[in-house]
């Protein structure tokens, strides 16, 4: 399988999109004004304990407080448990990002602090060494634990390491270089935090077209293009340094066709923000993202198979869980997912389709987990949200709807205006009432709804006057007494 990473830079935002094969996988936005908070290291304030919850705010210098909860408090002998007992209100704490603020919800912090290089993943406080699960092979996580271990055990600072799956096949002089910046960024870190006051920023992760670099190249991903010259420079200096093995080609594009344009990108971003997703086959899914969860709903459409419905179920629910892993990754969904495949009776057929998302979510670069088909035909799982859907970063709740995804009909809102004009008539003693409302709503009333007008005159023995208000949403309305 052969990859590619894009890289599109203008000076209010960076886009990174992942080809595999010709087709986008994956898109990652950062903008200049907004930039992700995960990695970043803070000299912190406790504002609120919170006994009940286990849990404490914290003011880091964001727009609301962060959520820092026991468990995610480092104590060196590992005895105290009670939030009462590991932090108090108004004390300083060094935290770091692990989860950015989504919707209404603050920013989830921890005090276990871990710092990501090319291969490794550098953790002051623990004393433990680790692999990255997806190195499969017995022999070479054996390898790569023992480098770790004799490293970590010979080192003045005793500190936990967790081998990337970048670090498959990297030789022991390469993963200790890595294990000495590491430890060299530590140190700097510590220094910064005794000077540091409360809110500071103690450590900022890489923008996002050098995190690229460091976080997305795997052994497939054969070249990155990026069409900025001078983050090009960047590239290449970040690659010269901390990535001297790797055989990824890095490009300067200069072409006057975007980028984007050029692998089609831009119209994947486009289909990305709808609901509805076709199939090759005919089918389509539909993907409905809420505060709670997000639903997929696999409907077969216009294909119904050559030999039974049964084959039409299973052909179409194995094309759907492809696009579901890609559509998971292209809107960066996360949090609970459930997924309504189409009914299938073939115990067989049902394990297939499971194990088809499986395969795909192995590609993933977000930590997945997922369940057997439950007795109701739904499939339950988890994707490790870290920062907000594509969805969310493009796109605001619509102001007219709120987000619901519906208005209330012009019909609904005239009954609406006809009530209040009841309560008002009978609280208040005025010759006449003035109704503002939306164009739409101001027709139906002199149309459908004239008779209905007419008689409800005559019933409060008031004048009733329109008025279009340009400005006002299907919804709103005013009655004003005149």
């Amino acid at each position: 399988m052969s990859e590619e990473i894009l890289i599109n830079v203008t000076p209010p935002e960076t886009r990174v999109a992942i080809i595999e094969n010709g087709v986008v996988q994956e898109i990652i936005i950062e903008r200049a004004a907004k930039r992700g908070l995960v990695g970043n290291i803070y000299k912190g304030r406790i504002c609120r304990v919170l006994p009940g919850m286990q849990a404490a705010f914290v003011n880091v210098g964001l727009e609301r407080a962060a959520f820092l909860h026991a468990s995610d408090i480092y104590h060196p002998d590992g005895a105290k448990d009670q939030i009462t007992d590991l932090v108090y209100e108004n004390g300083e704490v060094v935290v770091q990002v692990v989860k950015d603020p989504l919707g209404t919800k603050g920013a989830r912090l921890t005090t276990n602090i871990s710092i990501p290089s090319r291969y490794l993943v550098y953790m002051p406080n623990m004393s433990t060494v680790g692999v990255s699960q997806k190195i499969e092979e017995d022999e070479e996580r054996a390898r790569l634990r023992d480098i770790l271990t004799r490293y970590s055990e010979s080192s003045d600072i005793p500190a936990g390491f967790i081998a990337r799956t970048a670090a498959e096949g990297v030789s022991e002089e390469a993963l200790w270089k890595d294990m000495r910046y590491l430890e060299r960024q530590w140190r700097s870190i510590q220094e910064r935090a005794s000077t540091a006051k409360p809110t500071d920023v103690i450590h900022a992760d890489l923008p996002l077209a050098i995190r690229a670099l460091r976080d997305l190249i795997t052994p497939d991903v054969e070249r990155i293009r990026i069409d900025s010259r001078s983050t090009f420079k960047d590239a290449n200096t970040f690659a010269e340094k901390y990535l001297p093995d790797s055989n990824v080609s890095i490009e300067y594009y200069p072409g006057d066709r975007p980028i984007f344009d050029l692998y089609g990108v831009e119209d994947e971003i486009q289909k990305a923000l709808k609901r509805t997703v076709d199939l090759k086959s005919g089918g389509h899914l539909i993907i409905d993202q809420t505060e709670a969860m997000t639903t997929v709903d696999v409907n077969t459409g216009a294909y119904v198979g050559h030999r039974n419905l049964e084959e039409t179920i299973f052909k179409t629910n194995l094309e759907a869980a492809q696009a579901i892993c890609r559509q998971l990754r292209l809107r960066n969904l996360g949090g609970i997912i459930i997924i309504d495949f189409i009914d299938m009776t073939d115990p067989e057929h049902k394990r297939q389709v499971i194990r088809a998302l499986e395969r795909c979510l192995a590609k993933d670069h977000a930590k997945t987990h997922v369940t057997e088909v439950s007795s109701l035909g739904l499939v339950e799982m988890t994707r490790k949200r870290t920062r907000e859907s594509l969805g969310h970063v493009l796109c605001e709740p619509c102001p007219s709807c709120r987000g619901r995804g519906a208005i209330k009909t012009a019909e609904t809102t005239c009954y609406e205006i006809f009530r209040e004009i009841i309560r008002e008539s009978r609280q208040f003693d005025v010759e006449q009432l003035l109704v503002l409302a939306s164009q739409d709503v101001i027709d139906r009333l002199l149309d459908e709804e004239s008779h209905n007008l007419a008689e409800l005159e005559q019933f409060i023995g008031k004048a009733i006057k329109l008025q279009a208000e340009i400005l006002y949403t299907q919804e709103q309305y005013d009655v004003v007494l005149v």
